[in-house]
């Protein structure tokens, strides 16, 4: 049984790490808040594209 925890704590681990938890969040608030609304959730791909555009847009410096 350990080995079961053990594989679900490194697939977790690993879905926090590759943004999989990230998408599930968004579904989850678009069902909630704009499911009754005509669009659709974005797909993975969109997500994806509109979060990496997201975080690195605008200006990046260390000091």
């Amino acid at each position: 049984m350990a080995r079961t925890t053990s594989a679900g704590m490194l697939r977790r681990i690993w879905e926090a790490l590759n943004g999989e938890t990230a998408y599930r969040r968004y579904l989850q608030h678009w069902q909630t808040h704009h499911a009754d609304s005509e669009s659709a959730p974005l797909s993975r791909k969109a997500f994806f594209a509109a979060e990496t555009r997201r975080k690195w847009s605008g200006v990046k410096r260390c000091c």
